[in-house]
């Protein structure tokens, strides 16, 4: 009698959850692309624009580790890059939900892990319309097996999980320490340099590379690329990794933000 009870009370609790956090996903969009011509497709315009900078100015360097294939450098450099900006904006915007909506927050009884979540998926939402339609043609025609179409939402999951963690994680130290921002902004530049976007992972030295792999998004890129672009099956170990990795940040982000949640209200 008691499980049953505890079930009834979880699922109706679940079910608020999600759909605050299909309210909150489409205020997100709406308010970020109100007037705007491209609307969620800016996710797959940005990193379109900017695998052309790269490769005018990296292309012709890097291409011999590329097969010798400019064509594979800019797969390459936009697989990076999409990546690296949906983490970016996700992360970013996580930052300040919470204090954002802090007035809200003290009249109407919330979870306030709902905020950085909702500012994730938003990115999910729109990262599913506008990029991951092209990154499965590109798979599909690079591997010409469908397992690996099938599979490649799954690094997006890894990339998704750890930046759900890392936004629960940077909302709540943001309650309590306001200059943040601007020492975040250090912080993604880093993981930014450090992520083998415009560069190959083969350029990196041995000697590095262990460093390296702790930047939560090495793995997710590498996977990302192998499954998209290297025309194999996937790599289980490199999937396994970023999966490992994907889950390891979030459960650190809600941990830490389970625990200072209840000192919040009084610095909101």
């Amino acid at each position: 009698m008691t499980l049953s009870l505890k079930t009834s009370l979880i699922r109706p609790e679940a079910q608020r959850y999600w759909e605050l956090l299909q309210v909150l996903v489409a205020r997100n969009l709406n308010a970020r692309y109100r007037g705007s011509f491209l609307g969620v497709y800016w996710s797959l315009f940005n990193p379109l624009i900017m695998t052309g900078l790269y490769t005018a100015i990296f292309g012709m360097a890097f291409s011999s580790y590329y097969h010798n294939s400019l064509l594979n450098y800019v797969l390459s450099a936009f697989t990076g890059l999409v990546v690296i900006n949906f983490f970016s904006a996700s992360t970013a915007q996580a930052l300040s939900s919470v204090v954002n909506n802090g007035g809200l927050l003290n009249k109407i009884r919330l979870p306030m892990s709902i905020f950085p979540v909702s500012m994730v998926m938003a990115n999910v939402f729109q990262f599913a319309i506008g990029v991951l339609p092209l990154l499965a043609i590109v798979t599909l025609v690079t591997s010409r097996n469908l397992v690996n179409v099938l599979v490649l939402p799954l690094p997006l999951l890894a990339l998704t999980l750890v930046c759900t963690g890392i936004g629960l994680l940077v909302s709540g130290l943001f309650v309590f320490f306001r200059d943040l921002p601007y020492f975040y902004e250090l912080i993604t530049f880093v993981i930014w340099v450090s992520s083998p976007v415009f560069y190959p992972a083969a350029i990196v030295p041995a000697t590095v590379k262990p460093f390296l792999v702790l930047n939560p998004l090495w793995l997710v890129i590498e996977s990302l690329r192998q499954i998209s672009l290297s025309g194999t099956l996937p790599d289980l170990n490199l999937l396994g990794g970023a999966l490992l990795s994907g889950v390891l940040f979030s459960m650190l982000g809600w941990v830490c933000f389970s625990k200072w949640r209840s000192q919040f209200m009084d610095l909101l």
